[in-house]
């Protein structure tokens, strides 16, 4: 559930702000428009998507370790063509 609040409620009562923002977003108005959303961490976290990034899901675990030895490339070189 949405609420909207007008910026002077925001000052004057913040924590009736702070209680509606656990049940939804609550937006602030400035002049009649939108100025501000006030987010429960929860909703924060999960439209953020704070969590492992892709390279900490590609790092191995600390325990786990392995040889990597990687084949020797073969490149041939040649003369540079000046015409």
């Amino acid at each position: 559930m949405t609420a909207t609040f007008t910026s002077r409620e925001f000052n004057r009562d913040p924590g009736s702000i702070k209680r509606a923002a656990q049940s939804g977003p609550v937006f602030i108005t400035d002049r009649n428009k939108p100025s501000l959303v006030v987010l429960a961490i929860r909703d924060y976290e999960r439209l953020a998507g704070h969590g492992a990034s892709l390279f900490d899901l590609l790092m191995p675990d600390d325990d786990q370790d392995f040889d990597f030895e990687p084949p020797k490339a073969q490149i041939a070189s040649r003369p540079a063509e000046l015409d």
